[in-house]
């Protein structure tokens, strides 16, 4: 194995090459070092928001490293690390033991400083561990949130020389160390342009098309590459046929999602790999069990960015192991893993429990981003989860300054649609007052509008916003450049005014005027009302027909001058009885019969969601008398007889006044 001597490289410029960094800089005149560098290695870093950085050798930083016997090479003033001591002799570096230790050793180093100062005092190091360590200084700088590379490490020697070893010396590298160096210098934001990385993808391409780079290999290169120029690179379609050809049994854990992530950078041909894909997928259920929670989340998100609708028992495998990671995934881990299974439609009980003990025990240091997603998630599959709920709305109350106006509205709008008021219920919406009136002009105008509709679902009116949103000015605003309102606006804002009027009869401000009235809340999104459940519908009707003896007199789906539509409708004399549909004077009573199907509640519960909730009490102000027909109870019924007995009870009870 090739060996980079650091104590040379400190002087490898190819301008001069003699064994030792001191004889070196005793031959040369310090400016003469200053140029060499300059030239060499100035245009290899960059910045996109500065020019780049001017990389100079620093007389007295050289000066600090001193030789007594010609082998230990120590800066001077710098931390030296009492571990490396067995790293002294050279046929120890090659070990595969020692390399064990010293990947521990540098994996223990929080910062690039840290890192260079143990290289330093090392008197040889294999080409495997100088890549290493350039890896390392990439994950530290990233951790940091560094995009770019301090000064002080750009200016380091031991940190020059490892760069100037890639370079010159490339085509000697062995595979592995050839592109985990170009990885890592890709991440660390080089210059694609540069001299070093020109001549590391040049290598690596030629390895490429002479053939037998391993696995872990390619896909290493198929990532930086896509970092470098982008998916649509001639070279990565080489990479992925390559990959495709390789055996999958043969691919580590780490590899197999890091093929999907390379393909997940190249969706927009997804249908060129789709048949690959399919084998991928089959092949995964085999090593979910031994995905890190990182790389679980990143498969994740590559099958959804994918649409791999087919793959659903590849997620559900993988919802499973996750329920098990959920305290360990970080904050964008997490955002992914909910992403993901918002899209597929994925939910589990136990999933959800794991949830919210997480979402309980962390919330307040939760990211406001995931916070909202989570939210999301639980207003998408209905998912009516008290812990979820009282942690966030406790959140907002405490935090609200942290959350963008989006991400307001993701965290009200779930609470309207699954009609549900937290413990805190006063505070938190005298907070969202306070946060709307203080930003109102800043909302755009259909969030704000999703916002007061959802609060108007739970009873909690937006009365000090109405005149606003009802005035011709706002209205204008919501239009923006459209020729008309989109009918879910127009169906949001009917119902807050139907609201201001039923529920709000101390209102007197502005009104909505009637050319933005819908006549039915019935939208193709069933955001504001659900249609009927038919096969639900039809065992009701059987069961109606048995017991008031003719499918006269009751009417299906009926819309009623205030917006809503009935499920069945029945018609009721002064004396309370049944009267034929088609009759419409004498009408004293009507009765509205809301055959709710699971849809209606939240999921698994006999919870009514809040678009219902707020038809059935609007129902009763209207003067109807509304009997409610649930699922849950139609299911317990055994026979026909039972189904007219079981209505008979609902429609003829003492309270009900019916007769037939």
């Amino acid at each position: 194995m090739a060996l980079i001597t650091l104590r040379r490289n400190l002087c490898h410029l190819s301008h001069f090459r003699i064994h030792g960094a001191l004889a070196a800089l005793k031959n040369h005149p310090v400016n003469y070092v200053h140029k060499v560098s300059e030239e060499r290695l100035c245009p290899w870093f960059c910045s996109p928001q500065s020019e780049p950085f001017r990389v100079r050798f620093h007389h007295g930083r050289c000066k600090k490293f001193h030789s007594e016997n010609g082998k230990d090479l120590n800066p001077v003033g710098e931390p030296v690390f009492s571990q490396a001591h067995d790293w002294d002799r050279p046929e120890q570096n090659l070990k595969s033991g020692d390399e064990q230790m010293f990947y521990r050793r540098l994996n223990n180093f929080t910062s690039s400083e840290e890192v260079l100062s143990f290289i330093s005092t090392l008197q040889t190091l294999p080409e495997t561990l100088a890549a290493g360590a350039l890896q390392r200084i990439c994950e530290v700088e990233k951790k940091e949130g560094n995009q770019k590379l301090p000064k002080e490490i750009l200016k380091n020697s031991v940190f020059q020389a490892l760069c100037i070893q890639c370079e010159q010396e490339s085509s000697g590298l062995p595979d592995t160390v050839l592109v985990t160096a170009l990885q890592a210098l890709t991440l660390l934001h080089v210059d694609p342009h540069s001299s070093l990385l020109l001549n590391l993808v040049a290598e690596c391409q030629r390895r490429l098309k002479r053939g037998g780079l391993e696995v872990h290999s390619l896909c290493v290169l198929g990532e930086s590459l896509i970092k470098l120029q982008g998916p649509g690179c001639a070279t990565l379609e080489l990479i992925i046929c390559q990959l495709k050809s390789e055996k999958l049994e043969e691919f580590t854990p780490e590899d197999i999602v890091a093929l999907y992530r390379i393909l997940q950078a190249c969706s927009e041909k997804v249908d060129q790999h789709q048949a690959f894909l399919n084998k991928l997928n089959n092949f995964s259920l085999s090593v979910v069990y031994n995905l890190s929670p990182t790389l679980m989340s990143q498969m994740l998100s590559a099958l959804a960015v994918l649409d791999q609708t087919q793959a659903l028992p590849l997620v559900i495998k993988l919802g499973k192991y996750v329920v098990r990671h959920i305290p360990h995934f970080t904050n964008e881990e997490l955002r992914k893993v909910l992403e993901a299974f918002i899209y597929f439609g994925h939910n589990d009980r136990f999933f959800t429990k794991a949830l919210e003990q997480h979402v309980a025990s962390v919330c307040l240091t939760l990211d406001p981003e995931v916070v909202s997603k989570v939210m999301e998630y639980c207003s998408r599959k209905r998912i009516l989860s008290k812990p979820i709920l009282n942690a966030v709305a406790e959140t907002f109350v405490c935090q609200s300054e942290k959350f963008l106006l989006h991400q307001i509205s993701e965290l009200i709008e779930p609470f309207g649609k699954l009609n549900y008021l937290p413990p805190n219920a006063s505070a938190l919406f005298r907070k969202l007052e306070n946060t709307l009136l203080t930003h109102f002009n800043y909302f755009p105008p259909k969030t704000l509008l999703k916002i007061l509709h959802s609060c108007s679902l739970i009873e909690c009116h937006p009365v000090n916003f109405m005149a606003k949103i009802f005035s011709p000015y706002f209205l204008q605003k919501l239009q923006g450049e459209e020729l008309y309102l989109d009918r879910l606006s127009l169906a949001q804002l009917t119902q807050l005014f139907l609201t201001s009027v039923l529920e709000c009869p101390f209102y007197k401000g502005q009104k909505l005027l009637p050319k933005y009235q819908v006549r039915s809340f019935l939208t193709p999104c069933s955001s504001l009302e659900t249609p009927v459940d038919f096969h639900l519908y039809r065992s009701v009707k059987i069961g109606l027909i048995d017991l008031l003896g003719a499918r006269l007199y009751f009417a299906s789906k009926v819309l009623t001058p205030y917006c809503y539509t009935i499920d069945v409708e029945i018609k009721l004399d002064e004396e309370a009885f049944v009267l034929p549909y088609t009759v419409d004077e004498d009408v004293h009573k009507r009765v509205a019969l809301c055959i709710d199907d699971p849809k209606r509640f939240s999921l698994n519960s006999k919870h009514l969601l809040g678009k219902e909730a707020i038809k059935q009490r609007h129902l009763r102000l209207l003067g109807y008398h509304v009997v409610q027909i649930p699922y849950y109870e139609i299911e317990m019924i055994k026979s026909r007889v039972e189904l007219v007995e079981y209505l008979q009870r609902k429609l003829f009870s003492q309270n009900m006044g019916v007769r037939w």
